[in-house]
């Protein structure tokens, strides 16, 4: 029988037993009630009341019917004393407690007793004055005859109210029998046929549960499953089909036995035996209800082999039971086991390519370095027509070459997880039209159009990765045009709300139904009459998918063979603020200066090509071919610039630069820059960790060699600083003071920023020190020094909320740049800003 329906049985039945109780004590207490009633109705007490107060009144008649002249004084006085005592009784025994509760009868009594005191004295008297004062007794008693009366009357009354009262009483008190009885049969009732529907509920309830243990048991014998039930003590108690065709074991052959000695290994009999005891013991269930777990079994022939366990409890009437349901899981560990197998060699594998494609970047990009490197050489030399030519063509299979060992590259990092996309504002429109401007030339050769467009409202600036989105465009745009002749190239831009929708369409020669599925793997390149008629490793499309997926959006061709392809690239990007447009600072830089430079190169034709490229400018160039000659020569002489190769003998370019900064030489506080052929952004990181400050990329250009030269010779601050000055707004401010007006305030400005910087200090107080940063900060948006001023205004913010930790750090920001500010407006004059 289910536990449902043992409490629903006990329920009733504590019920049942509940009501009756309390019936049966209702009517006990009611018939207690009854009796007592009866009892006081059938008391003799009241009769002796009503036959005292009788007796007073005959007493009093006794007495005042003696008290006349000529009577017997004797029996006057004897008379007297027994009316007195009966008023005495009247007044203290307990059994006129209740008629003394009433006023009418307290007022009679009250008089009685008066006229007794009163005549003491008289009846005390001796027989000379009691006899002349008979007729005043007899006056006397003729009063408060009318009081004896009424205490007589008043009591009879009493009495009488008081047998209503009681009969009354007995009458409600046999109703409420009567009803508790009448209750007590309808409880009665009740309960029968409450638990007549009990017994049918406990009827249909037990065949449900044999209906229900008849399905169990077609379930467990025809599970997969092996299921396993125990006991408390951890004996089977059943054993199933599939348990049998798992173990080997026969269930009649088993259950009965210890659950240990069946199924559980060796090496396991004792961890399983302290299980048992702890839950024997009312201790942690470990395992019990905790879903599968996979454990070791063995089976009849003792072998050990992989099950899936799950033990759940349940409590009968017999005490707990463990039922087990377990799997043969030895097929699937071994596929698990081989699937590992080859997901470590899937990892070695993919290592193993990385570590080849950062090694193959670097031995091809050393030779292209020296190779490109010497024909840059090669221009500064007289050349003939020929001669040109030949350079010519050298240089673009160069950089093609260069261009193919980018993408692989590019491959690389995003299968391994690492190209990671930024977001920073950027200008949608101007992006598109530098790249159709840059592919012009290209659709002017192939007598194809080009042009681009918003479809519905622009958005010129959004939240992207311009770098990234620069690349997917220009690829996109250049295969378009690379494979149309004499028609028309369109690139149309959407813009819903966090949603960028890019299409370039084409009339070129389209893409095959059975290439359009395979366009965006590697080394496709269509079919054999485009690789005849365009040049490509077939890796430029696959490139632009991973980056599209990399900035989170999704890339789909369509096209038709012979009428062109559309490509659709969609990217969720968000709205930026347009930029306030900034007039970039043209300068002239002057020649540099002649610097002492350090090469640390193992490779001749790399510090040769380096060296030339210095010394062609005017520089000292000194040589070191490993990280450890390095050392030697920084520690020995001071270098204004340090160029360090990585990958070295001896001793490498990283710890070669660690140990440069942590020494005491010469050149410890020098500028290193790393030369390096590694361009994956994790090392470039590694090499800023170790103390490098920039990074030239093999192949080295004379360009990105001069820029890294001039900032060597020009303090990061300072150009920093022109950076920050707002060109137009310079040149607006002396428009419209005149040269004399704006050298007059320029002077004042420049006096007031000294000032400031020079009274400025973490002690100053926080109010003052804010005022005056404002103060400043106003003029100096006059000038367009808008890198003075934000540090200024952070700074007023820092000290009006008295965060005196960063007031220290932002007085020292405010000052340097303020410093370049003046030397820089200081250093142009007027004409300069015109």
């Amino acid at each position: 029988m289910p536990t449902n329906t043992h409490g629903h049985l006990k329920a009733g039945r504590t019920l049942a037993v509940l009501a009756g109780l309390i019936s049966i004590f209702a009517i006990a207490f009611l018939t207690w009630n009854v009796a007592r009633e009866i009892r006081e109705q059938g008391s003799a007490q009241s009769d002796n009341v009503q036959w005292a107060l009788s007796q007073v009144e005959v007493e009093f008649q006794e007495f005042s019917s003696r008290s006349r002249i000529g009577a017997d004084l004797a029996s006057v006085r004897r008379r007297f004393d027994v009316f007195y005592s009966r008023i005495r009784t009247v007044r203290s025994a307990q059994v006129f407690g209740s008629l003394r509760e009433s006023e009418e009868f307290i007022e009679h009594l009250t008089e009685i007793e008066a006229f007794l005191e009163e005549t003491v004295p008289i009846i005390d008297s001796d027989d000379i004055n009691l006899t002349a004062q008979l007729p005043t007794l007899a006056a006397m008693s003729q009063d408060v005859r009318p009081h004896i009366r009424s205490l007589s009357n008043s009591g009879l009354r009493l009495f009488a109210e008081r047998a209503d009262e009681q009969r009354e009483a007995v009458a409600r008190t046999m109703t409420q029998l009567a009803i508790a009885v009448a209750a007590l049969i309808s409880a009665l009732g009740f309960g029968v046929i409450y638990l007549n529907r009990l017994n049918l509920t406990i009827a249909r309830r037990e065949d449900e549960q044999a209906q229900t243990a008849t399905r169990i048991n077609t379930i467990m014998s025809t599970s997969l499953d092996g299921v396993i039930v125990s006991n408390s003590d951890g004996r089977i108690t059943d054993f199933n089909g599939a348990a049998e065709t798992i173990f080997g074991h026969k269930a009649e052959d088993v259950v009965g036995k210890e659950l240990g000695q069946i199924i559980v290994p060796d090496h396991l009999r004792e961890l399983h035996d302290a299980g048992m005891e702890r839950m024997r013991r009312g201790g942690e269930k470990r395992v019990v209800g905790k879903g599968r777990v996979q454990l070791e079994a063995k089976r009849s022939d003792g072998s050990i082999f992989p099950v899936e366990l799950a033990i759940q409890s349940a409590t009968t009437d017999d005490g707990d039971i463990f039922i087990a349901f377990l799997r043969d899981v030895s097929q699937r560990v071994a596929d698990e086991a081989e699937l590992i197998e080859a997901r470590d060699k899937a990892i070695a594998g993919e290592q193993a390519r990385s570590e080849f494609l950062a090694t193959m970047s670097h031995e091809i990009r050393t030779p292209l370095n020296g190779l490109l490197g010497n024909m840059t050489l090669m221009r500064d030399t007289p050349l003939s027509a020929i001669q040109d030519t030949y350079l010519r063509n050298m240089e673009t299979s160069g950089r093609l070459l260069l261009s193919h060992v980018s993408d692989v590259l590019d491959i690389a990092r995003y299968d391994s997880g690492r190209i990671s996309a930024r977001s920073e504002p950027l200008n949608l429109s101007a992006l598109l039209q530098d790249i159709v401007d840059s592919q012009s030339g290209m659709a002017l050769a192939q007598n194809t159009s080009l042009d681009w467009g918003w479809a519905g409202e622009p958005q010129n600036w959004i939240n992207g990765d311009p770098d990234r989105l620069q690349h997917v465009l220009m690829n996109l745009v250049g295969n378009a045009v690379k494979f149309t002749k004499g028609g028309r190239v369109s690139v149309t831009v959407k813009w819903a709300i966090n949603l960028l929708t890019i299409e370039i369409e084409d009339t070129g020669i389209g893409i095959s139904e059975d290439m359009i599925d395979h366009i965006f793997e590697d080394f496709v390149t269509g079919n054999t009459s485009y690789d005849r008629e365009v040049s490509g490793t077939g890796l430029g499309l696959s490139i632009v998918k991973r980056f599209v997926e990399a900035l989170h959006g999704r890339i789909t061709v369509s096209s038709t063979e012979g009428e062109g392809s559309i490509f659709t690239v969609e990217l969720p990007a968000t709205a930026a603020k347009p930029e306030q447009p900034k007039d970039e600072v043209h300068t002239t830089m002057a020649p540099l200066p002649q610097q002492r430079i350090l090469v640390v190169e193992d490779n001749d034709i790399n510090r040769f090509v380096v060296r030339s490229m210095l010394e062609a400018d005017g520089h000292h160039v000194t040589e070191a071919v490993n990280g450890h000659e390095g050392v030697v020569a920084s520690n020995a002489e001071r270098f204004d610039l340090i160029l360090m190769d990585i990958s070295m003998p001896v001793l490498d370019g990283r710890a070669a630069t660690t140990r440069i900064k942590e020494g005491n030489g010469a050149s410890k506080d020098t500028r290193i820059v790393a030369l390096t052929a590694n361009v994956l952004p994790e090392e470039r990181a590694d090499f800023l960790a170790h103390g490098m400050e920039d990074v030239l990329t093999k192949p080295l250009s004379r360009d990105a060699l001069r820029t890294v030269l001039g900032r060597t010779n020009q303090p990061d601050h300072q150009s920093h600083a022109v950076s920050d000055i707002d060109q137009a707004h310079l040149r607006e401010t002396l428009e419209m003071l005149g040269t004399d007006g704006f050298a007059t305030i320029l002077s004042k400005f420049d006096t007031e920023a000294a000032d400031f910087m020079a009274w400025a200090t973490p002690e100053r107080p926080a109010d003052e020190l804010a005022k005056e940063a404002h103060k400043v900060a106003g003029a100096a948006a006059v000038f367009g020094a808008t890198g003075f001023r934000e540090a200024l205004l952070t700074l007023e913010q820092a000290a009006k909320a008295g965060d005196h930790s960063k007031i220290d750090n932002l007085l020292t920001e405010a000052r340097t740049k303020g410093e370049a500010t003046r030397q820089h407006l200081n250093n142009a004059s007027p004409s300069d800003q015109e």
